[in-house]
């Protein structure tokens, strides 16, 4: 279990977090901090109340993001399905990107063989 200081609004709080999870943590700690500090801006005259309206600020950004979901989900549910014998056909790659794969697979082959020959000067 790591533990991640944030500090939000002047104030240093120890927060514990899943290992692997600290930087996520500080992204959102300094995400409620910049709140924080626009609700104080917005005259905000205590810390409760800052408190208090950046909250309100994060509640609203979470209703509209989950209205936006529902909107997209309905958007999903509402499109037609694909007419069952409709096909799909490749039309292959642009003469610049069929270039581009084959200089990769040249630079790949060419790696291979290095990493074998230095293979077979070891084993040898």
């Amino acid at each position: 279990m790591a533990e991640v200081n944030l500090t939000i609004d002047g104030r240093t709080y120890p927060v514990a977090c899943d290992d692997g999870q600290e930087r996520r943590l500080m992204q959102l700690g300094s995400y409620v901090d910049q709140r924080m500090r626009e609700a104080s801006v917005a005259g905000s005259t205590n810390k409760v109340q800052a408190m208090m309206l950046a909250s309100l600020m994060l509640a609203d950004e979470v209703f509209d993001m989950n209205e936006k979901l529902m909107q997209a989900r309905e958007a999903i549910q509402n499109t037609p399905a694909p007419e069952v014998g409709s096909k799909i056909e490749y039309q292959g790659l642009s003469p610049n990107d069929e270039q581009n794969v084959i200089n990769l697979i040249g630079q790949m082959a060419s790696k291979v063989e290095k990493l074998t020959a230095r293979v077979q000067r070891k084993s040898a």
